[in-house]
């Protein structure tokens, strides 16, 4: 039997576009009201409109998720429309394709602050809400290179490696309050993110964005006593169990 999460409320980062905003579609049709968030307002009220959220179930949160105090707003604004917070997916992210030499330190840290901080004060802000929740749940996106570097991805490898990281310290922490966390980890996912990072790679055979929503969806729905820690994902042309 599938759990349902209708009424239930969900966090969303990186709302706007790709995997966000097709991760918005698919818990808009499961009956969720979203808290969508990105820098830009204009692509959050696209990623509502076309994932057909009704009006008073869904919550724009435009601003700079970098800086602390703008999670915090979404936070609270999050409580005072819809009183509680069960699912986080923590999507926001960002790629850079150099060798560690060409890596700037102010390109490392800003890799590391918004792939690996955000999550984790995104995490320590929604965990009391989390806890009061019947079925609460932590999503983080990470990457298929959060195990598996690949060349000239050193500081983005290392933003993700410390993502999972988080990810499998924090599901012990919190097993006992019922919250799971779970890891999806993707190859090349067809994105405006991998478009620029990876020019070089052709969109013909990359994950779409729809798929990755799907098994959002599948690790929500599926809520029994079988336990699914992390998904790894890649696409055909790569070989399998690398």
């Amino acid at each position: 039997m599938l759990t349902s999460y209708s009424g239930r409320t969900a966090l969303v980062t990186g709302a706007g576009s790709g995997i966000g905003k097709a991760a918005c579609a698919a818990l808009s049709d499961m009956g969720m009201n979203l808290v969508l968030c990105g820098r830009k307002k204009e692509k959050l009220l696209n990623a509502a409109e076309e994932s057909k959220c009704s009006e008073g179930h869904f919550l724009l949160e435009a601003g700079d998720l970098t800086e602390p105090v703008q999670i915090k707003k979404a936070a609270d604004d999050a409580r005072r429309t819809f009183g509680s917070i069960d699912v986080l997916i923590n999507n926001a992210g960002m790629a850079l394709n150099k060798s560690l030499e060409e890596t700037t330190l102010s390109e490392f840290r800003e890799l590391m602050q918004i792939n690996a901080e955000v999550p984790f004060l995104f995490c320590q802000e929604l965990l009391p809400d989390l806890r009061k929740s019947e079925v609460p749940a932590i999503i983080n996106i990470a990457s298929v290179t959060a195990y598996h570097g690949y060349k000239d991805q050193s500081a983005y490898s290392a933003s993700k490696h410390a993502l999972l990281g988080l990810s499998e310290s924090l599901a012990k922490e919190v097993q006992k309050d019922n919250i799971r966390v779970h890891v999806i980890c993707p190859g090349g996912v067809y994105t405006d993110m991998i478009r620029t990072a990876r020019p070089d790679l052709s969109p013909e055979g990359l994950i779409l964005p729809e798929d990755i929503a799907e098994y959002i969806r599948f690790l929500l729905e599926h809520r029994s006593n079988a336990v699914v820690d992390r998904i790894d994902i890649h696409r055909t042309g790569k070989e399998p169990f690398l």
